[in-house]
């Protein structure tokens, strides 16, 4: 069988469908032309030749071109949805107008979204904040000499420390129960003293008198032997 030859228009419409991505100003085109051309346009590559045409409203032609980008952008239910709510309030609007509402309002949601989403961020963060324990220890100025672990920073920790260990030494020295404990010494101490000096007293007066007994003793008995 023969194939039958392209028309002139045939070839015209097939190169204006290759290259529809450099269209723009329409002109006077004919709408059943325009039916074969944009309907191999994208969203954009529409947008662009719709507002490029001026003088001419290209919506009898693009108007199920954009329900049926509705449709595919936001799902066959919400399509009908609006089908149904034109027909009950009996209005038509322009589905590139319903299109570009829907897409704004979609942005504006998920926009809140995210909002609500950095403002739980950010109060989770504060109470992080505020549940950290701040140290505010004061450091004495540090010097430049350099020990063997960890220099000026192994310095400063020495000198907080033993800082610390003199501040405990004289807060134990001066608490009640040393000086209690003290005091108790003292007082013994001081008993001591008493009982061991009448006991020195008594130790030489019963020397004393022994040794005067012993030599009374004693005289007597060198009388008794006579003299030659």
């Amino acid at each position: 069988m023969m194939h039958k030859a392209p028309s002139l228009v045939d070839l015209c419409v097939q190169v204006a469908i290759d290259n529809v991505r450099y269209l723009g100003d329409v002109g006077e085109t004919d709408y059943h032309l325009l039916e074969r051309i944009l309907s191999h346009c994208t969203i954009d590559q529409l947008i662009h030749i719709e507002n490029c045409t001026e003088g001419r409203d290209l919506s009898p032609v693009t108007d199920k071109l954009w329900k049926r980008f509705y449709k595919q952008q936001f799902g066959v239910e919400s399509t009908n949805i609006v089908v149904e709510r034109m027909r009950q309030k009996k209005v038509t609007f322009q589905w590139r107008k319903l299109y570009e509402a829907k897409l704004q309002e979609r942005e504006e949601a998920t926009q809140k979204s995210l909002d609500r989403i950095r403002k739980r961020y950010q109060e989770e963060d504060a109470k992080r904040q505020r549940r950290q324990v701040q140290l505010c220890t004061k450091v004495p100025p540090s010097s430049k000499k350099r020990s063997f672990y960890g220099g000026v920073a192994a310095a400063n920790i020495y000198n907080t420390k033993s800082g610390l260990m003199k501040k405990a030494k004289i807060e134990f020295v001066n608490s009640r129960e040393v000086k209690n404990i003290a005091a108790m010494k003292n007082k013994v101490v001081h008993k001591n003293q008493s009982f061991s000096s009448p006991g020195k007293r008594v130790v030489t007066s019963s020397l004393a008198s022994s040794s005067t007994s012993s030599s009374k003793l004693i005289k007597p008995a060198q009388n008794r032997f006579p003299r030659f």
